[in-house]
């Protein structure tokens, strides 16, 4: 099966969870013998592991994507003009720069974006659609995300391919924009939805909370669980002395990076947990460094300085080092997750985790029984359960075993590759009747 995917590149700033998902499956497909093609969009692609797929050029160039929507003349300017625009190194840099860019230039961008071919960034579209239709004929295309619903109608049109979309975290960007445009979107997000064939979501969770949102017919709407390589995830020979507590995730008020470090500070306070360590990986945007900043002093002032660390977005042989230095792992995210695949990074590693009870969590957590929950949002609740683990390392070893047998059996690629191939097959075959 030749499988399209359309993979907006993540600018290698953060951790990205939707890149590792795309690219994991990428990877396991290609091991059962089918020919995936990776399509970057807005910037090329930076991940963890190069994929088996062949390069492909950038599609919806970031840059081309700015001034096609700003200024009517870079519309219908020459491809050659586009291509330079297009260079890996220039987008790159832009990236480096996606701070500048004001809520209401990304609102108008993303609308424009969903509305496909009634959008501005038609030159765009029309350049992908014939690239497909010409070059590569796929049997499916697979849209990474949402967001990118407004290609689904033209390329069901000029390719007569189904086209699958997969369902992870939207809300909370379209729930982020500004008022007035974030109804829009919505709307639009839901209109577009009519135009792809079928649906998976990475949790039952976020399939329930997208299908009330887009109006989806429970037909339309599959659940497949991210899935990770379980090789060079191995616990620790010892628990880390001192203990270790850490955070994967960018470092953005959103995924609570503050409410963990106010936890460490009452943690710290209490007797016998002086000593705790707190780590921090996952990187952040030029847009995140003022709240960065602002945790370092806090930190500082709570005397806790030297006993942190801040890392950089680290690769996956430094992340799986990472992991085994820690007792246990927590990101207390401020708003519901639809996954979280710093959970399954963690058990396969040996560490429990701390997580808010809400979102894809507790049905995480259920399947795995790696950790524990506490109330969201509250940094008193989660000093309780941090202190409760630490305390007690025999039973913090039992549901880190617990949950490392639960990833390694249910949790894997190959799992989640072939659960998405079932979905390709119920696509191609309702696209033939």
């Amino acid at each position: 099966m030749r499988v399209a995917f359309l993979m907006p590149g993540a600018g290698g700033s953060f951790y990205c969870e939707n890149c590792m998902r795309d690219a994991g499956l990428v990877r396991a497909l290609h091991a059962l013998g089918h020919e995936p093609i990776t399509v970057p969009l807005y910037l090329p692609l930076q991940l963890d592991e190069p994929t088996p797929a062949r390069p492909t050029p950038v599609f919806f160039g970031g840059i081309n994507v700015y001034l096609q929507q700003k200024l009517a003349l870079f519309r219908r300017t020459p491809r050659w003009l586009d291509r330079l625009f297009d260079a890996p190194r220039l987008l790159r840099w832009a990236a480096s720069k996606a701070g500048m860019t004001n809520p209401r230039d990304l609102a108008e961008t993303t609308l424009s974006m969903l509305r496909g071919e009634e959008g501005r960034q038609v030159k765009e579209l029309s350049r992908l659609v014939a690239w497909l239709r010409d070059r590569e004929r796929p049997d499916v295309v697979c849209l990474s995300n949402a967001l990118l619903l407004g290609v689904a109608r033209s390329i069901k049109r000029e390719l007569a391919a189904p086209v699958v979309c997969c369902l992870q975290d939207e809300d909370i960007f379209l729930d982020g924009l500004p008022e007035g445009y974030r109804e829009e979107a919505w709307a639009t997000v839901r209109e577009r939805a009519r135009d792809a064939d079928l649906f998976i979501a990475v949790s039952g969770y976020f399939a329930a909370v997208m299908r009330k949102r887009l109006d989806l017919p429970a037909e339309r709407l599959r659940v497949v669980h991210n899935g990770i390589v379980p090789e060079g995830y191995e616990p620790a020979p010892a628990p880390p002395e001192p203990p270790t507590i850490g955070f994967l995730e960018r470092a953005c008020p959103e995924k609570g990076l503050d409410i963990l470090a106010d936890a460490f500070l009452r943690l710290r306070a209490r007797e016998g947990f002086a000593a705790v360590r707190l780590r921090v990986a996952g990187g952040m945007s030029a847009a995140d460094s003022p709240f960065v900043r602002s945790i370092r002093k806090r930190l500082a002032r709570g005397g806790a300085a030297d006993a942190v660390e801040f890392l950089p977005n680290l690769e996956r042989p430094a992340r799986q080092e990472f992991l085994r230095s820690l007792s246990v792992l927590s990101v207390p995210a401020r708003h519901a997750e639809a996954f979280g695949m710093y959970v399954l990074e963690a058990l396969a590693s040996g560490v429990p985790v701390v997580l808010p009870s809400h979102g894809a969590f507790p049905e995480l957590l259920e399947a795995t029984g790696g950790g524990l929950l506490y109330e969201p949002n509250d940094p008193d609740p989660l000093t309780d359960a941090l202190a409760e683990l630490l305390a007690d390392r025999q039973r913090a070893a039992q549901l880190a075993q617990r949950g490392r047998q639960a990833v390694l059996e249910t949790f894997t690629v190959e799992r989640m590759a072939e659960k998405t191939l079932e979905a390709f097959r119920e696509a191609l075959s309702n696209n033939a009747s």
